[in-house]
């Protein structure tokens, strides 16, 4: 139930934020990030109702699955990583600091597996990993604290150099603009908190 839940709500956002996206990504990409997203959460939200008989970990992998086989570009294959990687390490959902790590670090890694990039490239990595070492490190007390981190998070891509994906060929002419996908992740982050908040 929690994850069909939050695909419902993560893929309304993704809609709602698909101009916002699209106008990100035509600064310093090829300006489909925002129907790329959508396409891959419309998926997702068709197939919403086969996660609330499925464990949380299985939900997780075929929801990161379906981004890979529906969505074009990067944003699949990353999206889809990511949550394939929480999969692998969590059969139910986080209920401790030390299982949420575990769960982000598996996602994080996965995301540099698959993008062969890190942390300042300018890229969703760059507002997974703060989360990651904000709750790992008892930073993030919070759902706001984990709201503020990811904002925080994702202003700093703004002055970065990008090295990786399309981006990359405008060199220091990206400098300047917010990351699309880091835009989407704060995004997802955001609507998770608001779930749980909801929930509380």
């Amino acid at each position: 139930m929690v994850m069909k839940e939050i695909a419902e709500q993560v893929s309304s956002a993704i809609r709602a934020n698909r101009e916002v996206l699209t106008a990100l990504d035509q600064a310093i990409g090829d300006g489909d990030h925002g129907v790329n997203m959508c396409r891959g959460f419309d998926a997702i939200d068709e197939i919403k109702d086969e996660f609330s008989r499925m464990p949380f970990g299985d939900a997780c992998t075929l929801a990161g699955k379906t981004l890979v086989m529906n969505v074009g570009g990067a944003s699949g294959p990353l999206f889809g990583s990511c949550l394939m990687g929480f999969g692998k390490v969590s059969a139910d959902c986080p209920q401790t600091r030390e299982e949420l790590v575990t769960m982000l670090r598996a996602g994080v890694e996965s995301v540099k597996s698959r993008g062969k990039s890190d942390v300042g490239a300018k890229t969703m990595l760059d507002v997974l990993v703060p989360l990651l070492n904000g709750v790992e490190s008892g930073e993030i007390n919070s759902l706001s604290d984990a709201r503020l981190v990811s904002e925080k998070a994702l202003e700093e891509t703004k002055p970065l150099l990008a090295t990786k994906g399309r981006a990359a060929f405008l060199a220091k002419r990206s400098i300047g603009h917010i990351d699309p996908g880091a835009k989407s992740t704060a995004l997802i982050v955001d609507v998770v908190c608001g779930y749980m908040e909801s929930k509380a």
